[in-house]
């Protein structure tokens, strides 16, 4: 009887050995214990779950990151010169803004037309928002822009010039000095505490060049009166708003062509020797006695430029003097303007800027926009001697351009 017990209690412990042996074997064990040991499997399984309901999440996260992510690679920047993204043309306020944009309208058309970008002409208000704006837009803007504000914005942002304009054959122009025809005034000294009008402080002829004749004269102006351009600036001396004005002088066309204007040893106003008045025609010219072919002289002055409004601005005012010769408006491109798609806007304006070209007549060809009649290439040092007349007079970017 005693080992019929002892072998019952040997059986018994066989089985619970079997038992918790079950409980640490692989899965297909487990099948086998699923009624020995149902606690075991249900918590198990339910932990299994749990990790699969983790796993779950993690992947959903991973889908979403990959959808944001696809989303970021496919949003491309647009060309530049595309109907998303024109080209940007500036020009200063230097004439009539109507006259510049509808201008400019033409000359983007022809561009666009000559190398298949899209353009966005545009006329900041000021020399200084011009700037501004080239240094903003670094690798979309170009500027028509005078010298020293070519200066200023390659000291300021490291704007390039691609070319200059071109005036009846001559790369310079100057600034000339105007005060009524009646006043007594004779000589720059007499100038001494009047009121000045200025087109812009940004404007080289007609704010730079002058006040370096006044300092090397020891003069020194009143209130001075920012226009808002060189048309403004004869129109406020006109309308009797200020004591004296400056403005662009570019010489006149002398009769037959027979040879050109010279400065410092012809009159600027070598035309009232035939002791007409100028006349503005309906293209827009403004004559003496004629058309130079016919024996006449062409007035090119800032005064031509508002003879519409002030039909007798040239019997009222009179020229004083003459600055300094400046070197010509620039053609500038922002720092990071693609060099290729400059080049062929170069190329384009080089073609189309003539004064025998109808539609260049009609913009930048114009005595009512900035009266290019062609262009030619230059480089930076074109520019010396404007940088070494603002660091002799101690003209600073914030002097101009403010900030």
């Amino acid at each position: 009887m005693f080992k019929k017990k002892v072998h019952w209690i040997l059986l018994a412990l066989v089985i619970f050995s079997l038992a918790l042996s079950a409980c640490e074997a692989e899965p297909e064990v487990v099948t086998r214990i699923v009624e020995a040991a149902p606690e075991i499997i249900t918590r198990v399984v339910t932990e299994f779950e749990e990790r699969q309901v983790e796993v779950t999440r993690v992947v959903e996260q991973t889908e979403e990151v990959e959808v944001e992510v696809t989303r970021e690679v496919m949003v491309e920047e647009a060309a530049l010169g595309s109907p998303e993204k024109p080209i940007k043309v500036l020009f200063v306020p230097s004439v009539d803004v109507d006259a510049i944009i509808s201008g400019g309208e033409i000359i983007a058309a022809a561009l666009e037309e000559a190398t298949g970008f899209k353009y966005e002409v545009s006329v900041p208000t000021s020399y200084a928002a011009t700037i501004e704006e080239m240094c903003a837009s670094p690798d979309d803007t170009a500027g028509a822009i005078p010298a020293q504000a070519y200066v200023l914005a390659n000291n300021r942002c490291g704007i390039t010039v691609g070319l200059a304009s071109v005036r009846y054959g001559l790369p310079w122009y100057a600034a000339q000095i105007v005060v009524p025809m009646d006043s007594d005034i004779e000589s720059i000294e007499d100038l001494n505490g009047l009121t000045w009008g200025v087109p812009d402080f940004g404007s080289t002829s007609g704010y730079l060049f002058p006040s370096a004749m006044f300092q090397a004269a020891g003069v020194e102006p009143g209130e001075i009166v920012e226009t808002g351009g060189h048309t403004n600036a004869m129109l406020a001396l006109y309308n009797g708003e200020v004591d004296f004005a400056t403005a662009f002088f570019s010489p006149p066309l002398l009769p037959y062509y027979e040879r050109q204007w010279q400065y410092g040893m012809d009159d600027p106003e070598i035309w009232r020797e035939l002791g007409e008045s100028p006349i503005r025609n309906e293209a827009g010219r403004t004559f003496v006695g004629g058309d130079p072919a016919d024996g006449g002289y062409r007035v090119l002055d800032a005064r031509a430029s508002v003879a519409d409004t002030a039909p007798d601005i040239f019997d009222t005012t009179r020229i004083l003097a003459l600055t300094d010769q400046i070197p010509n408006d620039t053609l500038s491109f922002g720092p990071n303007f693609p060099l290729h798609i400059a080049n062929q806007i170069v190329a384009a304006l080089e073609e189309w800027v003539d004064e025998d070209n109808p539609a260049c007549l009609e913009s930048i060809c114009s005595e009512d926009f900035y009266n290019w009649t062609a262009v030619t290439n230059v480089d930076d040092s074109f520019y010396d001697a404007v940088r070494f007349l603002m660091e002799t007079l101690g003209i600073t970017e914030e002097d101009v351009l403010g900030g």
